[in-house]
């Protein structure tokens, strides 16, 4: 069976890869004992033990807020281990999936991103995530970028889960409303990433993996179908918990603009992201944001 490393498994996208991918081949899931993100030699040492045949890394390092006071750290995570990945796949001709944000862009407009349009990180996170990605593309590895945006899932830590515990205990919640974007479920985009595999190991089928994979090289946006306010995907969670626990009295949910809830780093005001070419390459479209926070909910 080929090697799959797979990073991150103790996160929902990590967690949620690692059961999809399981039928495509052996999974190699190191934890920091064994790889450290933020020590090269201890990844390039692991890696060239395992000889992978897919490096697939949805790890990243995620506080956007405190980013702005760590940076160093936001780097070495999401550049600095990125092209080291790159580098070592390059080597063994192995393909890499990574997993990239919203944040790249600056939040302007009202339409949704396509991969084409220009970036411009308003934050640290943002900044650090798009020089990822660009590390990656420079290695000359055969790889795919997923960005994505509001992951969550019926496990580990998201707005969703914390929307819905919070709404049992207290009379009143205010949640940002103008701010714009897609939730994007971590089964769905693992199953994704399961399909965009499959794919390119058809494509592999007369050839070496490593000729292949220059044809699917790439940007792909990969964000829950439809869009939404974090408002509206908190009122969705809400209205759904209460039809299945009548019994249960949760809070009212009033919507506020951004202003009113200030962070240190600044969050992007448009989160769309256009999924054509992603279904145009691969043959997947995205679950609708309402359909898959339903099915997280039943799943509670």
């Amino acid at each position: 069976m080929a090697k799959i490393l797979l990073t991150g498994t103790s996160g929902q996208v990590g967690a949620a890869l690692k059961t999809a991918l399981a039928p495509l081949g052996e999974i190699i899931a190191p934890g920091r004992a064994e790889m450290d993100l933020g020590n090269p030699e201890s990844m390039r040492e692991f890696i060239r033990e395992v000889a992978p045949r897919w490096i697939v890394n949805p790890a990243a390092y995620t506080a956007v807020d405190k980013a702005e006071s760590e940076p160093e750290l936001a780097y070495a995570v999401n550049e600095h281990a990125v092209r080291v990945f790159g580098e070592e796949a390059e080597r063994l001709g192995a393909g890499v999936i990574h997993f990239s944000t919203d944040y790249v862009f600056d939040g302007s407009g009202d339409k949704p991103y396509r991969e084409t349009d220009p970036t411009g990180p308003v934050s640290v996170y943002g900044a650090s995530k798009l020089a990822g990605e660009k590390a990656l593309a420079a290695t000359g590895a055969g790889h795919m970028i997923f960005r994505t945006s509001w992951v969550y899932g019926a496990t580990g830590k998201n707005f969703l889960l914390t929307i819905l515990r919070l709404a049992r205990e207290r009379e009143t919640m205010s949640i940002v409303d103008d701010q714009h974007g897609a939730p994007t479920w971590s089964c769905d985009l693992a199953k994704m990433t399961q399909r965009v595999i499959d794919w390119v190991e058809a494509s592999a089928r007369d050839t070496e993996l490593k000729d292949a994979l220059p044809q699917w090289n790439g940007v792909y946006h990969a964000a829950g179908s439809g869009e939404t306010t974090w408002f509206g995907f908190a009122s969705e969670g809400v209205r759904l918990a209460a039809e299945r626990e009548p019994g249960v009295k949760f809070a009212s949910l009033a919507g506020i603009p951004t202003t009113a809830y200030p962070t240190p780093a600044k969050r992007p005001a448009n989160s769309r992201m256009s999924g054509e070419k992603l279904a145009a390459r691969f043959g997947w479209t995205m679950m609708g944001w309402k359909e898959s926070v339903a099915e997280v909910v039943k799943a509670l």
